[in-house]
């Protein structure tokens, strides 16, 4: 385990395998270096890139300074980018996308810039529904109620409120329940105050290459918001990953993001 120092003192996580150009990975909620598909792309990716992994603040064995605020998290992908030589390429998935957006706006040392859908909202049920969300979440984690804050997002995010509850006694939902305060985190780098609308005038002033991605088997709220992106950011290539879901397989990934990279 190695570790990069953010602005605000804050220490990440990293981990760091392959050789060649710099690629730094950011996922998305609830996941970081021990638990979720960071680990399998970078070992796909580890032939032709250095590739970074890290535990973004408040996950995994990274620590978290208050207060938080979505630039804190554009200063630790800095940091880390910053670690990795000054520049690198990033893939960034799902909430994750939405911050690496964030940071590629900022102008952090990204060189190449692939997102795997974003979950931004593309009509008003949709941002209705997330406002609802946060709603709920807002309440949990001010109450200590981490397993309702992480059931929050599941059924959020389609899975049936009777297949959640059966998940609270999975030996992983402990796991969940670790880093549900940062769920907030996530929402704010979608746009808690905004219901998460795609934001256009933002994505436009992104001035480096970038892939938008999705899975054909994915739902239309999930490949709508791809293609609102690909559209904003100029000169964007979007494409389609045929067969894939929100759960994107490595081995089906890995060959566009090096394509994309080379």
């Amino acid at each position: 385990m190695n570790t990069v120092v953010s602005t605000d003192g804050t220490v990440l996580a990293c981990s760091v395998t392959g050789s060649g150009p710099a690629a730094v990975l950011v996922d998305g909620a609830l996941c970081h270096r021990g638990m979720g598909p960071s680990a399998s792309i970078a070992e796909q990716l580890a032939a032709r890139h250095t590739v970074w992994t890290y535990d973004r603040r408040g996950r995994g064995d990274s620590g978290d300074t208050p207060p938080f605020a979505v630039e804190r998290e554009i200063e630790d992908l800095a940091a880390v980018i910053a670690a990795a030589g000054g520049s690198a390429h990033v893939l960034a998935h799902s909430s994750g996308a939405a911050l690496a957006l964030r940071a590629a706006a900022a102008g952090t040392g990204i060189t190449r810039l692939a997102v795997y859908e974003p979950p931004f909202s593309t009509g008003e049920a949709q941002s209705e529904r997330f406002r609802q969300y946060v709603a709920e979440l807002t309440a949990a984690l001010a109450e200590g109620r981490r397993g309702d804050a992480v059931a929050a997002l599941m059924v959020y995010a389609g899975s049936p409120a009777e297949m959640v509850d059966g998940m609270r006694g999975a030996p992983v939902w402990p796991l969940f329940e670790a880093v549900a305060p940062t769920l907030a985190y996530d929402a704010a780098a979608l746009g808690d105050r905004t219901g998460a609308v795609v934001p256009v005038d933002l994505l436009a002033t992104i001035a480096v290459p970038t892939l938008v991605l999705d899975g054909g088997a994915s739902p239309e709220t999930l490949r709508a918001p791809a293609r609102a992106v690909a559209a904003a950011v100029p000169d964007a290539e979007y494409r389609t990953l045929d067969g894939q879901t929100h759960e994107v397989s490595a081995e089906v990934l890995a060959p566009e993001l090096l394509k994309f990279y080379a």
